[in-house]
């Protein structure tokens, strides 16, 4: 008979469990896994997993928690040190832009796939409120301040989606090098500042 585990060795276990399923997310560019592919990653029994997730959509979930909880903090962690809104803003475009860079299939993981239905998993819920907050909390000094004029979260929601769009090109080899990345979001931001600028 199996001794009972104590929490911190279950919430280890499905720390490593979630690893090994970010680990084949990354290598295959797609959830398109199996539990006894994910058993096989991990070293262990294919029946182990379902003693710690109900199904591999759960399993899912809390990767993408774990993902959406890194993204929100490599967004926040520059803002303490920074008091200039528009630096703010600044920081918390190339944190963004660098994370998607960096881990191109996470990327994709956090935004890419279908939503899954509000309360289903709650721990998602809340990871994704706060991604969310992150990307969009900054314009609110821009519109206090008066460099901006709007709803702030409209606008952030404007940000997002305008710089979502271009990633998502990019990370699909679709802008070429010219005009490029960096030359089309620098375009990007001039006209969505200009159009939104306080006159």
């Amino acid at each position: 008979m199996p001794r009972t585990l104590s929490r911190s060795e279950v919430d280890q276990f499905k720390a490593q469990l979630c690893a090994a399923a970010e680990r084949l997310i990354e290598r295959r560019g797609s959830t398109d896994f199996t539990m006894r592919e994910l058993a096989t990653e991990l070293g262990c029994s294919p029946m182990l997993p379902y003693r710690y997730f109900k199904d591999k959509d759960e399993i899912i979930a809390a990767v993408r928690t774990a993902v959406l909880h890194r993204f929100a903090a490599a967004l926040e962690a520059p803002l303490p040190a920074i008091a200039d809104p528009v630096q703010r803003s600044r920081a918390v475009g190339e944190a963004y832009v660098g994370f998607a860079f960096a881990n191109p299939q996470l990327y994709r993981l956090m935004f890419d796939l279908a939503p899954v239905e509000r309360g289903r998993y709650p721990e998602l819920d809340a990871a994704i409120a706060r991604a969310r907050a992150t990307m969009t909390s900054h314009v609110t000094a821009l519109v206090q301040h008066g460099l901006l004029q709007g709803e702030p979260e409209v606008i952030g929601h404007l940000f997002w989606s305008s710089l979502h769009g271009l990633i998502v090109l990019e990370l699909a080899g679709q802008l070429g090098p010219q005009p490029g990345f960096q030359k089309l979001r620098a375009a990007q931001i001039e006209a969505l500042i200009n159009g939104l600028r306080r006159r």
